[in-house]
């Protein structure tokens, strides 16, 4: 029998082909797990060389993986978080490491949800054993609800408060205390906090404002600018600042690429780094060990981050508890100590 292309291949040909059963064919093509790699590899190659008409509902994963993962980012600040942003690309490494590691596949969605309705198609309509999410942004209380459902997802984000799902993120609170608190330490007084309005960010801001509390520095209003979570969003608001002559001398930005804006704008309006301004980031990207002068930031471990996204959804538990994974202070060049 050679090689079709009208869609007539039946399962009785694909038995006759590779020399088994009809309905050893039948589990090979939905990768049941009592069949071996070998024998599902040969069925589902001499399906696609004689054009099989493949169900909707058969695997979408190459056969014999222990199970697939999808990778969501919801909308931020009403448009999707783009795909190319070093950290979450860092982060999708990680997670990329960990499901490998268990012999699983991963894919990233084109979908970016936007309500409720959105999260139960994507969590429903999916053949992947569960769904990571990067990010809350706006939806903490239809993940809540999501909960309700059959839906096997974890998000990667901030702990919040009256929280039913299961996140994994870092100690944000902490992490933004500890960057200010160095700041102050080196004697810094007008310390400007940038970042956005995403739950993280609010939680860094929190730890910002106790840390200039502990140090005695008085809160202003002005050295509060908000940012979106790109390079270009901070080059402009510290020039902006420039011009009108607003003093800081130390910044504490939300994240690493908003840090390295910041300092693009003040190197490029012939500001010291960190002779005048100190900066410090959050995330410790590899960018951050990159950039001149290098970065000093507060890390998160992606690793284990894409470890544990990997785990809850493979190893789904009745606890949705969510776990704060720790962060270190880095101390590079840009803080000057």
């Amino acid at each position: 029998m050679g090689s079709s292309s009208n869609n007539n291949t039946t399962l009785e040909d694909l038995a006759k082909l590779a020399g088994v059963s009809i309905s050893t064919v039948s589990r090979a093509l939905n990768d049941h797990p009592l069949i071996s790699a070998r024998t599902k590899q040969k069925i589902w190659a001499l399906a696609r060389e004689h054009d099989y008409p493949f169900r909707p509902y058969m695997p979408a994963a190459p056969v014999g993986a222990e199970g697939t993962i999808v990778i969501v980012t919801p909308f931020m600040r009403g448009r999707p978080l783009p795909l190319s942003h070093p950290f979450f690309l860092e982060l999708l490494a990680s997670i990329g490491e960990a499901a490998r590691a268990r012999d699983c596949d991963f894919t990233v969605s084109h979908t970016t949800p936007a309500n409720y309705e959105d999260l139960v198609a994507t969590t429903t309509t999916s053949r992947a054993s569960g769904v990571i999410f990067l990010g809350q942004s706006m939806l903490h209380d239809a993940f809540n609800q999501l909960t309700q459902t059959n839906a096997n997802f974890v998000v990667w984000g901030a702990q919040m408060a009256g929280q039913l799902y299961c996140s994994i993120g870092s100690d944000n609170q902490l992490g933004g205390r500890r960057a200010t608190a160095h700041l102050a330490r080196l004697g810094r007084k007008a310390i400007l906090f940038l970042g956005g309005t995403d739950p993280e960010s609010m939680q860094r801001k929190r730890g910002y404002d106790e840390a200039l509390k502990e140090a005695g520095i008085a809160a202003d209003p002005k050295l509060v600018v908000p940012v979106d979570f790109e390079l270009e969003s901070a080059d402009a608001a510290i020039s902006r600042l420039l011009r009108r002559h607003v003093h800081f001398d130390g910044i504490v930005a939300s994240s690493d690429l908003i840090a390295l804006g910041a300092i693009r704008a003040l190197r490029r309006a012939g500001v010291s780094v960190p002779g005048e301004v100190s900066v410090m980031g959050y995330d410790d990207m590899l960018l951050a060990r990159l950039s001149t002068p290098a970065l000093s930031t507060i890390r998160q471990d992606t690793f284990e981050a894409g470890r544990q996204l990997v785990s809850r959804i493979l190893d789904p538990s009745p606890d949705p508890s969510a776990e704060r994974l720790p962060t270190d202070l880095i101390v590079r060049e840009s803080c000057g100590a």
